[in-house]
């Protein structure tokens, strides 16, 4: 369960330790104080990586498969830092009957992630989403906040070199 190591190394501050540190010291004793830690740590880090759980599980102590657990259950927890630059791929309905499956593919296979993670020199990230409201463009993806639309797998490589 919690084997695989990301592909990006954990480049935790000191600063953002004791920021965290803060926030368990002041809500630790409250009902229901896991979210609200999980929620302020992923906001310090940008994501909630193994060594941010287990500082939350030492500090607090509650079980770290606990903490995985919640981290893995709720969409809006990041187990893997997000790139500079994000990548998402509609897989909704519409897309995905054009093509959209087989550019998320090429997009792992040429970034060498899967969804979720991000490449190790934290320049693209690359997730899944199921619509964007852009259904008359499919297939869809975008990085950052620019859409591209009417896809084909063939333009993958000429949209990831303007990022390069």
């Amino acid at each position: 369960m919690l084997s695989k190591k990301s592909a990006v190394p954990f480049r935790g501050t000191k600063e953002q330790e004791e920021e965290l540190l803060k926030v368990i010291e002041e809500l630790k004793d409250e009902k229901g104080a896991l979210m609200p830690i999980m929620q302020r740590a992923q906001d310090i880090y940008g994501y909630l990586p193994i060594e941010v759980q287990k500082i939350i599980s030492d500090q607090t102590g509650i079980p770290l498969e606990k903490i995985y657990g919640v981290a893995t259950f709720y969409a809006q927890f990041n187990l893997s830092p997000k790139g500079r630059y994000q990548i998402s791929v509609c897989l909704g309905t519409a897309c995905y009957v054009k093509g959209s499956g087989d550019i998320y593919n090429k997009l792992m296979e040429k970034l060498g992630i899967v969804g979720g993670e991000c490449t190790p020199d934290g320049r693209f990230s690359l997730d899944a989403c199921r619509c964007i409201g852009a259904c008359g463009l499919a297939p869809v993806m975008t990085i950052n906040e620019e859409v591209y639309g009417r896809l084909k797998v063939e333009d993958i490589d000429d949209i990831l070199a303007k990022y390069e």
